[in-house]
């Protein structure tokens, strides 16, 4: 709202037509001594939208809009609102007994086309009359008259309402600057990107189930079998030489009873620590456990993606609710044409007593005029009587008189007067009221035919009991939601309690695999190799690799049969997948181990054959060494080739994971969006968003003020404004222990955070304060402030203000002056 041309006649201590020009300026101030009148060209302002003034301290309260001694008076404003001119006037007048009540109030939208002084007379059409202008006004301004003393008219006393208010009230006044209408749209545009985005993520997934084997373990093992067929293919050789040469081993059979004598003592010593046993149970009951939960929370999560979708099938509850409001706005307005059609009817069939008593008075009063004429004959011949005489003519028949005529003298000619005029005023009023009742029933039969057109022209009513049952299907669907998000949250809490628990045993696992390892190695170390001669009984390695990890075996072994070990055998490799059997195959070979030799030869190419097999390499039975070799490279080019294959699957599926995950990502941000717009705390978030830079700007505006000394922030618990003092080592405080200079910095600096930042659509503010109790450094600031703001922003901004510093920084000033004849006003100071 920005006002453009205010009239003031006898309003307050106006005693005179005064007119207030605020067209051509962006900036002023209203200035004069005290009690001159400028706060009641503020209040008059506010009293022409509203029909009130703050500081008369009653709302609807209008006894002071006159002066004690003025009889009628009047304020008219031209302003503009949203891009369109309007009009209202208000005239109040003071009654017999001494009451002022509104005579007169309307608002109209005015051409603005038309000149500013010819405003009133160039209306578009009328809006609002009587009781209903501050209502139509409150649309037009898009602000209660509770938020218009806030935001947009700032009176003396109640400068600080916005910071003292209540957190309801800010949200309430940040709901009306804050048109939340384009939400809905954007909520239905989100519902739809949601349906699109799950339908490009299930593509991709189906796409991606198909690429189930390329993951990154399927690779790893991949790898890793063909370094192991690279490492065997390099020591494949030496362990085919070894092999033709295994004949002479047998002779060297004696020279290993000494090493195997010693490593019969280490085995002797050997044994399974307690916990070993129930340990391995308890980890496979902790992976059961995690794998049972993880599938519930997934059944869960599918219960309540499902629950979530029937809810957003069933659509908004706004339109079952709307087609109920029309449902009921239909009922009330076919009860309302049923009822004034029967007034009309009524008011018809009683038009023909009222024409029969119209007609007795019309026949009455031309009787009364019909004596009234007679009599006057009377008179007349009575009065000519005396001017006769005998032998003259007769002055109406021209004959000679032959005697005079005796008359008696006729009754009052007043009393016929009297009587005629009565007869004329019953017919009069017998017309009348003819008239008025052919008026009235036109009126009504033309209103129960507009009642009826409307109605005809509403659509075909829904079913009540259908749009109740579907809101309370939504509000069930609703319910189910809900359970099914709890019951979720549950199952994840369960979930992450069993996973601590297998992280709990995997930890006990690792350490006894640590335990069993070191036992191992001191085997390895007490004599599980013979000497450099007898690589092939180790792997086809120098001695100073461990079997365990060379790759050279991807799962568990079968331990050799009792009797097929000989002194020269290492320990079993370790079953990495059960800690139990690892430590039972351990101890078996040991006790195996230690009873006899095996033959050698036979030994080492059953060993050689089995590594091959466990590399997926499968020579010919009896093959010979160089088509074993021949194997060997076989398989090690179709693992390369496999795994190049491997890796292309890998990245067509990360790719297909990716755009799964973003898709995904996008649904889920459109759904919580649609479910976020849809939601009752909505208006809360966005008024608290709002409030949030509200005050975080308004902040920055009172640390200039007051020096840095204070800024503002939002209580945690309870909403309410404080205010932290870094004269006190950033105390908060609420803002209501402030003095009252520092009340005015704070509330000012909301004010303008208001005006400036959230409220942008507000077209001016009027600051009506002291600025007296501000020193010069802080007036200083705030008169800066106040520039700044007039010149960034297309916004009118008046102060009140006795300080001639700040006054003579305002480049248009009306100065504001009374006397004995009232309160006078003078434009000056343009720049």
């Amino acid at each position: 709202m920005r006002p453009l041309l205010l009239h003031l006649d006898h309003f307050g201590s106006f005693r005179e037509p005064v007119v207030v020009d605020f067209s051509d300026t962006d900036y002023f101030a209203l200035v004069g001594p005290t009690g001159a009148g400028k706060s009641t060209i503020i209040d008059a302002v506010c009293f022409a939208l509203y029909g009130t003034v703050p500081r008369w301290g009653r709302e609807g309260a209008v006894a002071h809009a006159l002066a004690p001694s003025v009889a009628a008076g009047k304020v008219a404003m031209v302003f503009d609102s949203d891009g369109r001119r309007y009009g209202v006037v208000r005239a109040m007048v003071r009654d017999a007994k001494g009451a002022v009540r509104t005579k007169e109030a309307r608002l109209d939208e005015l051409d603005p086309a038309a000149p500013l002084e010819q405003a009133f007379e160039a209306v578009v059409k009328p809006l609002a009359e009587g009781e209903g202008v501050t209502p139509e006004a409150q649309r037009v301004t898009g602000l209660e008259y509770r938020f218009f003393t806030q935001c947009v008219v700032l009176p003396q006393g109640r400068f600080a309402e916005f910071l003292h208010a209540a957190p309801r009230e800010r949200q309430d006044l940040l709901v009306q600057l804050l048109d939340a209408d384009v939400y809905e749209l954007i909520r239905q545009r989100a519902a739809r990107e949601e349906e699109s985005a799950r339908q490009e993520a299930s593509f991709a997934r189906d796409q991606l189930a198909k690429l189930s084997g390329a993951s990154e373990e399927a690779e790893r093992e991949l790898a890793e079998r063909m370094e192991a067929l690279r490492r065997l293919s390099d020591a494949i050789g030496a362990d085919l030489d070894l092999l033709r040469a295994r004949e002479g081993d047998i002779r060297r059979a004696e020279q290993e009873r000494a090493a195997v004598a010693e490593r019969q003592a280490v085995l002797a010593r050997l044994a399974m620590p307690e916990a070993v046993p129930t340990l391995a149970s308890a980890r496979r009951a902790a992976a059961e456990a995690v794998e049972t939960l993880a599938r519930e929370v997934a059944t869960l999560e599918a219960d309540e993606h499902e629950a979530f979708e029937a809810l957003a099938a069933l659509g908004d509850r706004g339109a079952p609710r709307a087609e109920l409001a029309a449902l009921d706005a239909r009922e009330r307005l076919a009860a309302d044409a049923a009822r004034t059609r029967a007034e009309a009817e009524a008011a018809v069939a009683g038009l023909a007593d009222l024409a029969a008593a119209a007609e007795t008075a019309e026949q009455a009063a031309g009787a009364a005029e019909e004596r009234r004429e007679r009599l006057r004959d009377a008179h007349a011949a009575a009065h000519l009587v005396h001017r006769l005489a005998v032998g003259e003519p007769c002055p109406v028949c021209h004959h000679p008189v032959a005697e005079l005529p005796l008359h008696r003298s006729p009754a009052d000619m007043r009393t016929a007067d009297r009587a005629l005029a009565q007869a004329r005023e019953q017919a009069q009023r017998a017309r009348a009221a003819h008239a008025k009742a052919e008026t009235s029933a036109s009126l009504l039969a033309r209103q129960a035919e507009g009642l009826e057109s409307r109605l005809a022209a509403l659509p075909a009513p829904g079913d009540r009991a259908e749009l109740e049952a579907r809101l309370a299907e939504i509000a069930k669907a609703d319910a189910v939601a809900g359970e099914a998000r709890a019951a979720v949250r549950a199952a994840r809490g369960r979930l992450q309690r069993a996973r601590d628990h297998a992280d709990q045993v995997e930890r006990q696992t690792a350490s006894a695999w640590q335990t069993l390892e070191s036992a191992r190695d001191r085997l390895l170390v007490s004599g599980g190799r013979f000497g450099p001669d007898d690589s092939l009984s180790s792997g086809g390695r120098s001695g100073r690799e461990d079997p365990l990890n060379s790759g050279g075996r991807s799962g568990p072994e079968d331990p050799p049969a009792p009797g097929e070990e000989t002194q020269g055998d290492a320990p079993p490799p370790l079953v990495r997948d059960d800690l139990h059997r690892a430590w039972s195959e351990l101890l078996a070979w040991r006790d195996r181990a230690a009873e006899a030799a095996r033959d050698r030869l036979a030994a080492d190419r059953r060993r050689l054959a089995e590594r091959l097999a466990e590399h997926g390499v499968v020579p010919p039975r009896d093959a010979s060494p160089d088509q074993l070799g021949a194997a060997v490279a076989g398989a090690l080019a179709r693992a390369e080739s496999d795994l190049d294959r491997l890796r292309e699957e890998r990245k067509r599926a990360a790719d297909l994971e990716q755009r799964v995950a973003m898709k995904e990502h996008e649904a889920k941000v459109a759904h919580e969006l649609a479910l976020r717009l849809r939601a009752n705390a909505f208006e809360r978030w966005l008024c608290a968003e709002a409030l949030a830079v509200l005050v975080a700007t308004a902040s920055e505006t009172l640390r200039e003020l007051s020096d840095g000394q204070y800024e503002l922030a939002l209580a945690d618990r309870t909403g309410d404004i404080e205010v932290i003092d870094h004269a006190e080592a950033g105390l908060r405080r609420s803002a209501r222990t402030l003095s009252g200079g520092e009340t005015f910095q704070a509330a000012l600096a909301l004010a303008l955070a208001l005006s400036g930042s959230v409220a942008k659509s507000l077209d001016s503010i009027f600051l009506d304060e002291g600025f007296g109790t501000l020193d010069p450094a802080t007036l200083d600031t705030v008169a800066t402030t106040l520039e700044r703001l007039a010149a960034g922003q297309d916004r009118m901004i008046g102060l009140v203000t006795h300080v001639p510093a700040l006054a003579e920084r305002v480049p248009v000033r009306f100065e504001v002056s009374r006397d004995g004849k009232g309160s006078h006003v003078r434009k000056a100071g343009i720049a």
